[in-house]
């Protein structure tokens, strides 16, 4: 008994000495362990005055995305010089300042123009009109802006503006649609696969472009970016670990899988059917390889498990194509992995991080498409405003949010993951696309009670701020837990 407990007394010292050293040597890390070249930034909408504070922080890089009716109002033709200088002013300022301007074309703004004149992402006349877009912003700014996104979550608009029916232009058919959305039309069904397959294609015709035109002359890189949500079985059970693989083959596939291989993943084809457009092989060879890196937009993991009798209804949207239901939502709370209690739901004040999901999801790149170049540009941790207006200055939850996934994407580039650069969203508050002023992910805060929507710094944007400029991730407190500060 006695050795017993002397066993069980030097086994708990072990693990004790363990646990001491993998948190220090967590907590020592700093920018200087990434390899040489890579990018910490943030993105956000901004303005050219708020340029100084992303200085003042030490960002090497900023995303923004040009307004295609700020640059051209009618979709094609004119280009509209304050739109035009506004944007020159921006990048000029950034320039001046030492900061990367990161560039993404299109972002959810399609010109109301176009959608009126021909449907828009339905038609596929939008291709052309993509093309001539992003033209100007490469005769215009290509000279300066050498990081280009063509599109912005292209697996997303699909489904919320023309399956679910939430998103612009709000289109869904019965009895599909989100619940208390009425479309004036629509069609469920087939709709976000013929905009999918627009959008695809709108992409390579931009690439394509820089590249014969403008790439060796300006020397950029192109890609795309998607949401990446990692999809996680619900429990240990092969139909559950098989629904997860397909709902990643159908949000991340449906675009990596024909930019990489040529070709719709085979389980999207398999149950989506004649509703996916068929890729000749002329068509297939022009978007396969159609990009230099691979952006993605990472917030954490959604549990999901099999549901095939969605396979058996007569009349399928995407989501019953995808035969699985979510046991977690979006943003519902997904730090406890499988077998342990789901808790803290809902996108509140401390929504909990899930490092392991953007690991998991790198190793996936990795692996299934031939370890592309990544960078991570959306990762961050939202908060509801206090509904009295108070402000938040103290968001250690923020802080901690970042620096457990910072140490993730570490780790996955020392197990061999490409990853270039990171992205925090977002550097300052922001009119959110879905959630509007409900939901605020801000380094910087803004007082939008105040006239001039007065900025101000969040202990968050103190934490970031230190850790470029070459402080550690994140200090060890004297009882050996991590701190954010």
């Amino acid at each position: 008994m006695e050795q017993s407990r002397g066993s069980s007394s030097r086994l708990r010292f072990l693990l004790a000495v363990l646990l001491f050293e993998l948190v220090s040597a967590a907590a020592a890390i700093t920018r200087d362990d990434f390899p040489e070249g890579f990018v910490f930034g943030a993105g956000s909408s901004a303005y050219q005055e708020d340029v100084r504070l992303m200085h003042e922080m030490g960002l090497d890089a900023y995303r923004f995305s040009i307004s295609w009716s700020r640059l051209i109002p009618d979709g094609r033709g004119a280009v509209n010089p304050k739109g035009l200088e506004y944007y020159n002013n921006l990048i000029d300022e950034l320039l001046k300042h030492g900061i990367q301007p990161h560039t993404t074309i299109y972002h959810f703004d399609l010109p109301q123009a176009l959608q009126d004149e021909y449907n828009g992402l339905l038609n596929p006349r939008v291709i052309e009109d993509f093309t001539a877009f992003a033209d100007v912003c490469f005769r215009s700014f290509g000279d300066r802006v050498k990081q280009w996104t063509t599109v912005n979550e292209p697996n997303i608009e699909p489904l919320g503006g023309y399956d679910m029916g939430y998103l612009p232009p709000r289109r869904c058919s019965s009895p599909f649609g989100f619940p208390g959305i009425t479309c004036a039309e629509g069609n469920s069904t087939m709709e976000p696969y013929v905009v999918a397959h627009h959008l695809l294609f709108a992409h390579a015709s931009m690439v394509s472009l820089y590249r014969r035109k403008y790439q060796a002359v300006q020397g950029g890189r192109i890609g795309i970016t998607l949401l990446a949500w990692w999809y996680e079985p619900a429990t240990t059970k092969p139909e559950d670990v098989a629904a997860a693989e397909r709902m990643n083959d159908f949000t991340l596939g449906w675009f990596l899988h024909p930019l990489v291989y040529g070709d719709y993943p085979p389980v999207m084809k398999r149950n989506a059917g004649s509703k996916l457009p068929a890729l000749t092989a002329e068509e297939s060879a022009r978007v396969r390889g159609s990009f230099d890196f691979v952006g993605v937009n990472q917030y954490g993991a959604i549990y999901v498990a099999d549901d095939p009798s969605q396979l058996k209804r007569e009349l399928r949207d995407y989501s019953a194509d995808e035969a699985t239901k979510y046991v977690t939502q979006p943003f519902e709370s997904s730090r406890h992995q499988l077998g342990q209690e789901f808790k803290q739901r809902g996108l509140g004040l401390r929504n909990d991080d899930a490092p392991w999901a953007l690991r998991k999801l790198l190793e996936h790149l990795q692996t299934k498409y031939a370890n592309p170049p990544v960078v991570i540009y959306e990762n961050g941790a939202g908060h509801e405003p206090d509904p009295s207006g108070g402000l938040l200055y103290d968001d250690e939850f923020r802080s901690r949010f970042l620096q457990v996934y910072i140490e993730a994407a570490l780790q996955s580039i020392r197990n061999g993951s490409n990853v270039r650069s990171y992205f925090v969203w977002s550097f300052m508050d922001v009119f959110e696309y879905i959630f509007a002023y409900q939901f605020q992910f801000g380094l910087i805060g803004v007082d939008y009670g105040a006239e001039g929507r007065t900025r101000y710094a969040r202990s968050s944007a103190r934490w970031y701020a230190g850790f470029l400029h070459g402080g550690e991730l994140r200090m060890v407190a004297p009882d050996g837990s991590r701190a954010s500060s």
